[in-house]
C-alpha cells in the first residue's frame, strides 16, 4: 500500500507547479521544503531563454533562507506527470548544504501518492558538504 501526503500539502504543490515557468522544457516542477522548525517553503522552477534556469528546489531553499531558516528536515517534489521526479544533481548538492544525509525526499504524483522515498545519502552518496571545508 502506498503512502499519501496530506491534502493541503498536495494542493500547495499543485498550485506551485501551476505557477512554474517552464516554456522551454514543458517540465513544470514544484517543491516544498520543511525546515527544522516545521515551517514549510515552496518553490517552482523558472526557465529563461539562455537556459540558466532556477530549479524548484533552489527556489524553495531561497525562500527558506530569506525567512531566516538554515536547516531542511523534509522535501516533497511534484513533477509534471505521474513519473517520479527526483532532484537533479545540482539540487541534490543544494539540499546537502542545508540537510543531513538522513533527510527524507519524497516524489509524489497527481493524487498525492508517494511514488519514491529516498534519503539524501541514497541520492547523493559520499557527498561533499560543509564538513569538507575547514573553517
Amino acid at each position: 500500500m502506498s503512502e499519501a501526503i496530506e491534502q493541503q500539502l498536495l494542493e500547495e504543490l499543485k498550485r506551485l507547479r501551476k505557477n512554474a515557468y517552464a516554456p522551454y522544457s514543458d517540465h513544470p516542477v514544484a517543491v516544498i521544503v520543511e525546515a527544522a522548525s516545521g515551517k514549510r517553503f515552496g518553490g517552482s522552477n523558472v526557465e529563461v531563454a539562455h537556459f540558466k534556469s532556477v530549479c524548484a528546489e533552489a527556489s524553495a531553499i531561497s525562500a527558506m533562507i530569506a525567512a531566516g531558516e538554515r536547516s531542511i528536515r523534509s522535501v516533497w517534489v511534484l513533477g509534471p506527470n505521474d513519473h517520479p521526479c527526483t532532484p537533479c544533481g545540482d539540487c541534490r548538492q543544494r539540499l546537502r548544504e542545508f540537510g543531513a544525509g538522513t533527510m527524507v525526499i519524497q516524489a509524489v504524483d497527481e493524487h498525492g501518492t508517494v511514488t519514491r522515498t529516498h534519503t539524501l545519502d541514497q541520492l547523493l552518496p559520499e557527498a561533499f558538504g560543509p564538513q569538507n571545508i575547514p573553517v
